[in-house]
């Protein structure tokens, strides 16, 4: 059998664009949907790759819930009507308050078993300066409806970072997912991009400056950690066997199929993406025609990235094996890093700490030596 792989579906609907959202989301109406649907489905049906073998599913956006349990279980249908789904990890994301317990059975007995909700705070205040629509009272309830349609796997999105956002906010944050028994949170810093309103805003001037962001950081880590939640990776933490298999595919290099407007793909060797266009979408005869070759993918620097993105790391020699790495040389360039508790190593083996996970991009270039 060939080697699993994972499969991306990309649902670029939102009720409501957050102001500092740069994933590609519009407003749809039930039309919209029944439509994109139809389209990925064609898709899968169609691949022009051939039938292939899925590990994980994951259904991101946007807010895939949108769509309702019956697009995805056609989309689920589809899939498995021409490729082979293990149903090993299947990951909705959802907003918790798009669902219901109705909505959690129905998309259980499609097959999936992991959901992913948006908290970002579990104070009302800072919720409403990010633009979300829910409460915590929502999220709460999402989580006790998920259970009770029986999906244990419930991963929490936060944020941390955000204006006029304290320590004692993050703790409480922190403290809200310990008491819900979530086995998985995936904490990230607030990054404004260029041309969301909060860029037109100004909103970078009223967030933490970066000695604040690197403690604020660092004390959710050891927080985590103290309640079980063990790091292991930049941004996500689980308890033991709650990791996103999906995402360590990512990391790990192992090829996946992504569809629908604005998904990329690595596959066989090779990536590609479909712009970031619902209309062309939609009106396609062939969607596949729409994809944009963006070359081969998977060399050394990829690799060495990706991997010390992980808690996990580095494993030269690996690296040596497949890439004819100069193991000693990369070793040199790590040293000036341990002494400062940014790196650290473990025989061939080369880690970030939480504190080198800060400086990641930086970090990484230099231990490549550019």
């Amino acid at each position: 059998m060939p080697k699993p792989e994972g499969l991306y579906i990309h649902v670029p609907f939102c009720r409501k664009k957050c102001g500092y959202c740069d994933f590609y989301s519009v407003p749809g109406t039930q039309e919209d949907y029944d439509r994109y649907t139809d389209q990925v489905c064609q898709m899968l049906l169609d691949c022009p790759f051939g039938s292939r073998v899925f590990d994980t599913v994951y259904f991101g956006g946007g807010t895939p819930s949108l769509l309702g349990a019956r697009n995805i279980d056609r989309i689920l249908q589809a899939a498995a009507s021409r490729h082979t789904l293990t149903g090993r990890e299947i990951t909705l994301e959802a907003n918790p308050n798009t669902v219901d317990g109705a909505f959690f059975g129905d998309i259980h007995r499609s097959g999936v078993n992991r959901v992913s909700m948006g908290l970002q705070a579990a104070q009302p205040l800072l919720l409403h300066t990010l633009g979300r629509s829910h409460t915590p009272g929502d999220v709460t309830r999402a989580v006790e409806l998920a259970r009770g349609a029986r999906i244990e796997n419930i991963s929490l999105d936060v944020m941390l970072s955000l204006p006029g956002q304290t320590l004692e906010d993050i703790l409480q944050t922190l403290q809200f997912c310990i008491e819900l028994e979530v086995p998985h949170i995936s904490a990230y810093l607030l990054k404004i991009e260029e041309g969301t309103p909060f860029d037109c805003q100004d909103v970078r001037g009223l967030c933490p400056d970066e000695d604040l962001q690197s403690e604020h950081y660092y004390r959710m880590v050891c927080f985590l950690e103290h309640h079980g939640l063990l790091q292991y990776e930049i941004s996500n933490f689980s308890r033991p066997g709650f990791e996103s298999q999906h995402n360590l595919g990512y990391w790990k290099l192992v090829p996946y199929l992504g569809l629908g407007p604005a998904a990329h793909s690595f596959l066989d060797g090779k990536r590609f993406h479909f712009e970031r266009d619902l209309p062309a979408f939609l009106a396609a005869k062939d969607p596949w025609s729409l994809r944009q070759d963006d070359g081969p993918g998977g060399d050394f620097t990829e690799f060495a990235m990706l991997r010390l993105r992980l808690r996990e790391g580095l494993n030269l020699d690996e690296a040596q094996a497949y890439y004819g790495v100069d193991k000693e040389q990369f070793l040199f360039r790590a040293q000036r890093f341990i002494p400062l508790g940014l790196v650290q190593q473990s025989g061939s083996s080369l880690r970030l700490t939480p504190r080198g996970f800060l400086l990641s991009n930086p970090l990484i270039a230099r231990l490549l030596g550019d």
